[in-house]
């Protein structure tokens, strides 16, 4: 490319990928797979959970421009599942977690349970530790419902539309974001704009 290495930056999935970009002498972005050790990545100048928390500027690259009030709209991702103890439970036929390992962090979207209107909510995504490795934890929380116990064990619609950017600055730890009164405001807020609005998705919310 008669670039020099010392110039480029490398975003890899793979172990390969990334002991190849160190050995040309070149920076380093890893995004692995959660089923790899992550302690496997430590030559790579960065790990990330997900490419959504990639930021350029921190590499001397321009900004994204596409963020919205520190909200980024992403393409829909729909989930279905129970709603149960505040946590959403879903699965795909195959008992396989319906979504890539790299979805990571804290989003917002539209939520609703059977004969409800929708609803705003911040989502975070991460994983918890059990005994026989990680499991992956969804939390809703829902913005301007008081009572969600009403819900408990109801079927859930949820449609993420954003990431939040406070994601990106939130280290690299592996499991669920706490949610913050910031970022329930955030939301709040970013909901109510075109860019993010339910109308985008109707057909996924019909009963």
């Amino acid at each position: 490319m008669g670039v020099d290495p010392l110039h480029c930056l490398v975003i890899e999935d793979s172990l390969v990928g990334v002991k190849a970009g160190k050995a040309a002498g070149m920076k380093v972005v890893a995004v692995p797979s959660l089923q790899i050790e992550p302690d496997s990545y430590s030559n790579a100048d960065s790990v990330l959970h997900s490419l959504l928390q990639f930021q350029p500027e921190q590499w001397g690259l321009p900004q994204f421009v596409d963020w919205i009030n520190n909200t980024l709209p992403i393409e829909p991702i729909h989930l279905e599942g129970v709603f149960s103890n505040g946590l959403l439970h879903t699965c795909s036929d195959s008992g396989v977690s319906v979504l890539p390992d790299q979805i990571w962090g804290l989003y917002i979207g539209w939520v609703k349970f059977d004969g409800q209107k929708l609803l705003k909510a911040v989502i975070s995504i991460g994983w918890s530790r059990v005994a026989c490795g990680s499991t992956r934890k969804i939390q809703p929380c829902i913005i301007n419902e008081s009572d969600i116990d009403k819900y408990d064990n109801s079927k859930m619609k949820l449609l993420l539309v954003g990431y939040l950017r406070r994601s990106c600055s939130a280290g690299n730890i592996l499991n669920s974001l706490d949610i913050l009164d910031e970022d329930k405001v955030t939301a709040d807020a970013a909901l109510d704009l075109p860019a993010f609005s339910c109308k985008l998705c109707k057909s996924f919310f019909v009963d």
